[in-house]
């Protein structure tokens, strides 16, 4: 699997989960003033040049689209969704 272009398959990291003051339990996901989220890099496309495979990214949680490859899911994103690399 190779990513063209600008787009870079990511793989999200676990999801956090948070309790309420009432005790409900609740993923980054549910959580409305979470805005981006956590993920590694696993192809960056042949334009990315400031990203490699292992890198940890943080990314627009409403950016891109999943893909389902041999019964995995991916995510797939553009560069411009990426507001930081750590």
């Amino acid at each position: 699997m190779k990513a063209v272009g600008k787009y870079i398959v990511i793989k999200e990291l676990q999801e956090k989960t948070t309790e309420t003051k009432g005790g409900l339990l609740l993923s980054e996901k549910q959580r409305e003033d979470i805005r981006y989220q956590e993920a590694e890099v696993l192809n960056p496309g042949s334009d990315v040049t400031l990203l490699k495979v292992g890198d940890k990214i943080y990314y627009d949680r409403h950016a891109g689209f999943n893909i389902e490859i041999n019964k995995k899911m991916f995510k797939v994103i553009k560069e411009q969704d990426i507001v930081i690399v750590i």
